[in-house]
């Protein structure tokens, strides 16, 4: 779980610069990062429903951040 939080805090640093830049590539990631944490929370509670464990459901997410942190540092 502190890795997430590391990884989350990352994120949020790479989103915030981005944003602060302005113009089309911060709306397409506004737009990204909601739709992304709908379908996250969405995928995450049917994982709980159906029997999942937490640490799949914070695995799940780390993977999401991860691939975040690589697309957002390119």
């Amino acid at each position: 779980m502190l890795m997430l939080a590391a990884e989350s805090q990352a994120v949020i640093a790479l989103r915030l610069m981005k944003l602060a830049a302005g113009g089309a590539a911060a709306e397409a990631e506004t737009q990204l990062m909601l739709s992304e944490k709908m379908t996250a929370a969405t995928e995450a509670g049917a994982k709980l429903m159906a029997g999942g464990s937490s640490d799949s459901i914070v695995s799940d997410y780390r993977k999401k951040v991860r691939a975040n942190i690589t697309r957002l540092t390119k």
